[in-house]
């Protein structure tokens, strides 16, 4: 398993590297750049606009700009925002536990209630409830999250019982503690139900596929015929085993942390890394796309490192030699 890790490591620095080679290149060959739009004001001398250049490496060709990239990424450096004006850390660090704490609020929202599902809808196939479930699957898989936003966002405008925008309330500041947490998960409600309807409905059907596939096994038949109870049949032999499609997608759903719900924080005005990625490609802010999507990159890598290890811990019969 050391060297399995050590391995994969290495082959995650390798596609890093590729990703922002795409990225860096990509970005470059779109026309214009930040500073075109400066040469527009004329408070703004072409004086001052060169040495920003100069400074930022900017009048260097494409590959001289990516290698001082490179080694400014090596000392910690993520780079200047220019539509910001501030370092991109700084501008990261302030809408990353907002995005991190949507994200994760409907990553467990979708799992708590979509796990349970397809192994009830496993258990009961083809029953009332089955169906129900599955119906109901559907329609939620054809409704895009960002309409089902909206009508979520139209729906408790009329009622006036969720608020409908934002983070937190104008008194916020004012709230105790409980106050405070009470004011947040309101707040979560709209944008949490929008990102996790869809997977809900995709999550519950690949686990009662799953499920279905594994309580036709021999070893089920035979645990049965022991004599064992059904919650022990189901829960301790059928479950671990139904479970590893479910542990590789969760390697999937840790990159999503992040970045998942860019759309989702848009539309319900959500002070996250969605406006600000949105802002940055419209403005062609080099630094703060790239670091975006290094961030997201190393996310999607580590998420499918820990889905491996724990496949393995869960399986016995996996062996990564």
């Amino acid at each position: 398993m050391f060297k399995f890790i050590l391995k994969r490591i290495f082959i995650s620095i390798l596609l890093l590297l590729g990703i922002s080679l795409v990225t860096f290149f990509l970005m470059q060959m779109t026309p214009g750049n930040f500073f075109d739009t400066l040469k527009l004001d004329p408070q703004i001398s072409p004086e001052t606009i060169k040495r920003y250049e100069e400074m930022y490496y900017l009048d260097k060709p494409v590959w001289q700009q990516y290698i001082q990239w490179l080694k400014n990424l090596c000392r910690g450096e993520l780079g200047y925002s220019f539509f910001y004006n501030v370092p991109v850390s700084h501008i990261i660090g302030s809408r990353l536990w907002n995005t991190f704490v949507l994200s994760l609020a409907a990553f467990l929202f979708t799992w708590m209630i979509a796990i349970p599902l397809g192994i009830w809808a496993a258990l009961h196939r083809n029953s009332l409830i089955d169906r129900s479930i599955q119906f109901t699957s559907y329609i939620a898989l054809s409704t895009p999250s960002f309409f089902l936003a909206m009508l979520l966002l139209y729906m408790f405008s009329q009622s006036g019982i969720l608020p409908l925008g934002g983070m937190a309330s104008p008194r916020y500041d004012e709230m105790n503690i409980l106050e405070k947490i009470g004011d947040l998960l309101r707040h979560l409600i709209i944008p949490t139900l929008a990102i996790s309807l869809g997977s809900i409905g995709a999550l519950q059907r690949l686990m009662r596929g799953s499920m279905l596939e594994v309580l036709r096994q021999q070893y089920i038949l035979a645990a049965r015929a022991k004599g064992l109870s059904e919650n022990k049949v189901v829960y301790r032999h059928a479950l671990r085993n139904a479970m590893n499609p479910m542990v590789t997608l969760l390697g999937y759903e840790f990159s999503g942390l992040l970045s998942g719900a860019a759309l989702i924080e848009i539309i319900c005005s959500w002070p996250g890394l969605g406006a600000l990625m949105l802002t940055a490609v419209r403005s062609k802010d080099l630094y703060l796309v790239m670091a975006s999507m290094m961030m997201g990159g190393i996310l999607f890598l580590i998420g499918n490192l820990l889905a491996d290890i724990m496949l393995a811990k869960l399986d016995p019969r996996i062996r990564y030699e």
